[in-house]
């Protein structure tokens, strides 16, 4: 920049004709605007300093801010704002692209919109680039049905717009559409590059679907689309969730370079499968890489602690975090209060929390309420469970947490009260939801819904699990069906839970060594836990379960978990 200010004096003390004046000050405008060694408020400044500055200049200004941080971004849509109040010079494509760009940064739902206004008026709504600009501009601002809108209108579909459309379904855990999406993608002939098949294989990761990843893996190799760092972390993530972290390892040795990202999902992967060892082993080969572990990394090798109840690892790799510079966030204080409660040191988590120097969240307080309901704790269980309830007032799940451990204390006219809150202000609970992919096609099974096409047959297997299950000696737990009914009612309540309605069909629809690969919503309640180890042994069945939490492997009636989750 020191020698851009003497150009810049240079040339405003020679007396050049006014026509070269005003296209060298745009290049040095340019440069300080765009150049990552620029500076962008010198390129603002010196906009208002030139007479008459071209719409290269404003365009110019526009697209720098919308490239600093995001608290700069904002001066993007400012300066759009004064363009259009001076009448002159006309905004072209260019400019309308660069404050979409910065609409969709900050996000901006409002302002956009009124861009999309003058985008119609300008006659540019067939312009293919600012086509693709409102569609990612519609998918940041989460209005999906907006984005969906323009994408439908577009007659021909480059590429660009093709691929925003999947990466704005599968930013919203839209899985199922983004997937919709790639397939109508393939019937039109247009072959994707890959920043559209991360997002593809990013939905495969969300939905748990296995063979589908694989078919997605087996086309990008197919089609030779190039297999850049991002898309081999997205694989290695898709993998991991999918159930498959040998796969997912797999496909980590075979990359030649890897950034933070690569390593961090590599530790989480291993992280959920309960696999602490592993993911301390590649966190230290990490370091050992001279890659500096970034907070996503600290946040998998606590949660691998967790899972392993490796009380004094986690405590080391919580100094080194502390040393390392990274400020904690409420993620990293919440697994260091989920390996406490984890461990059953009950006393330790207490304390833990009262030493933090932000206020836990709601994630740390059903955390910790959990270990009160283990310890049958009424006072502090109590305690919590009201904080719970001041800070969510509007969220089933802290009721229903609350009644389940009153129901554990049998406190049952405080679980009515409970209940009675959750009817008044018209809460219900999420139900429990389990999907298994059979040949390529995900089914889906909700706690207590028979609607599925094949429900008689589910039936006849949720049947004989039941009379094979009691017969092995299995003696139903049903301390977690938080309603002052009978036993008998409990248990059939325990039977429709919707992963053994995924499991029931898996054994229906499948034959060993087949893997059942089970995908749920919600965490795995003790009893089905207990019930998916003994079918892992009487029906000589490898199930693996995700729940919201973790992995569970059921192998000759033992899981991966080791009973602790």
């Amino acid at each position: 920049m020191r020698v851009l200010h003497q150009i810049h004096s240079y040339i405003l003390t020679r007396a050049l004709p006014f026509s070269t004046l005003c296209f060298s000050l745009s290049k040095i405008l340019s440069f300080c605007a765009i150049s990552p060694v620029g500076n962008i408020l010198y390129a603002e400044k010196l906009l208002f300093q030139i007479p008459n500055p071209n719409i290269f200049s404003w365009n110019s200004v526009i697209r720098g801010f919308s490239q600093s941080h995001i608290s700069a971004t904002t001066q993007s849509v400012s300066i759009f704002n004064r363009l259009i109040r001076r009448g002159h010079p006309n905004p072209n494509t260019y400019t309308l692209v660069f404050v979409l760009k910065a609409c969709s940064i900050l996000p901006a739902i409002q302002e956009g919109q009124q861009v999309h206004a003058r985008v119609i008026r300008s006659g540019f709504s067939t312009n293919s680039f600012l086509q693709s600009s409102l569609i990612n501009f519609y998918a940041k601002c989460e209005d999906i049905k907006c984005a969906r809108k323009v994408f439908d209108e577009i007659p021909d579909r480059n590429m660009i717009a093709w691929s925003t459309m999947i990466g704005g379904y599968a930013k919203l855990d839209m899985f199922n559409e983004a997937l919709a999406v790639f397939g109508d993608m393939q019937k039109a002939g247009v072959v994707p590059d890959e920043l559209t098949m991360a997002s593809v294989v990013s939905a495969c990761a969300g939905l748990g679907a296995l063979d589908t990843g694989r078919w997605v893996h087996a086309y990008i190799k197919k089609q030779r689309i190039l297999i850049d760092i991002k898309l081999n972390t997205a694989l290695i993530n898709m993998y991991a969730k999918c159930g498959c972290i040998e796969k997912a390892r797999e496909v980590f040795d075979e990359m030649p370079t890897r950034d933070s990202r690569t390593w961090s999902s590599m530790i989480v992967g291993y992280a959920v499968h309960g696999h602490a060892d592993d993911a301390l082993r590649v966190f230290a080969d990490m370091e050992k890489s001279q890659v500096k572990p970034n907070n996503v990394a600290f946040l998998g090798v606590l949660l691998a602690c967790g899972h392993g109840q490796l009380v004094y690892e986690g405590q080391k790799h919580w100094d080194i975090l502390l040393e390392s510079g990274i400020q904690p966030s409420m993620e990293h204080y919440s697994c260091m209060v989920d390996l406490f409660c984890r461990a059953n040191l009950f006393q330790e988590a207490y304390t833990f929390i009262k030493n933090m120097p932000i206020d836990p969240d709601p994630v740390i307080l059903r955390t910790f309420l959990v270990a009160c309901k283990k310890n049958k704790n009424i006072e502090k269980g109590e305690s919590t469970g009201q904080q719970l309830l001041k800070l969510e007032p509007s969220n089933p799940e802290n009721y229903a947490l609350l009644s389940s451990f009153y129901a554990t204390c049998s406190s049952w006219s405080k679980m009515g009260n409970v209940r009675k809150q959750m009817r008044d202000k018209g809460l219900k609970t999420t139900p429990g939801c389990s999907s298994i992919e059979v040949e390529g096609t995900l089914h889906e099974f909700v706690l207590g819904d028979w609607s599925h096409p094949e429900r008689e047959e589910i039936m006849e297997v949720l049947s004989d699990v039941l009379k094979r299950v009691k017969a092995f000696g299995h003696k139903v737990d049903v301390s977690e069906v938080c309603h002052d009914v009978g036993d008998e009612v409990k248990v059939e309540a325990l039977c429709e839970h919707s992963e053994r309605l995924a499991i029931a069909y898996g054994i229906l629809k499948t034959k060993a060594p087949v893997v059942i690969r089970v995908v749920k919503n919600l965490r795995v309640c003790g009893d089905c836990h207990e019930v998916t180890k003994i079918i892992s042994k009487i029906y000589e069945r490898e199930i693996v379960v995700r729940d919201r939490v973790r992995f569970h492997r059921f192998v000759g009636g033992t899981c991966s978990c080791k009973d602790i989750w």
